[in-house]
């Protein structure tokens, strides 16, 4: 009795947090590798494709792009965009700083947030061993403009 008591302690947890895992809409996390997808390469990459989640708004939206920190104002692209998403073209293993600048009755929102694309190897989750490249999306969509 004591030992099923001690089961469900630990299993209920561990049950929850799977499933808010399994059912969460962000990207996956880096530990868990689809293998049907362009995510997970026989080469190993140098690049890759950032996406820059933006709010559908149909407004024209200025995304700017710094290596590293915004502080260090070293302004790697900057852009106009009307899409909710955007591509762009990073190296892997560096810090970039994403900025979203959005008008709204004549007031300037700015949504920052910043990401590291990775890429890590691959052995056992694949039919080969390849590398997976994580964090490569950043989410610059406003929480709210009041």
């Amino acid at each position: 009795m004591v030992l099923k008591k001690y089961i469900g302690i630990i299993f209920k947890p561990l049950i929850f947090i799977l499933l808010a895992i399994s059912f969460s809409c962000e990207e996956l996390p880096y530990y868990f590798v689809n293998c049907e997808d362009n995510t997970c390469t026989i080469n190993k990459p140098v690049n890759t494709e950032l996406r820059i989640e933006l709010d559908k708004t149909g407004t024209i939206v200025l995304v700017d792009i710094y290596e590293g920190v915004v502080e260090d104002s070293i302004l790697y692209d900057s852009f106009y965009t009307r899409s909710s998403s955007i591509y762009r073209t990073v190296a892997l293993n560096k810090t970039y700083t994403v900025t979203a600048t959005y008008i709204y009755d004549d007031i300037s929102y700015v949504s920052i947030n910043s990401i590291r694309p990775s890429v890590r190897f691959v052995r056992d989750m694949c039919e080969e061993p390849c590398y997976h490249v994580y964090n490569k999306v950043v989410n610059l969509r406003l929480k709210y403009t009041e």
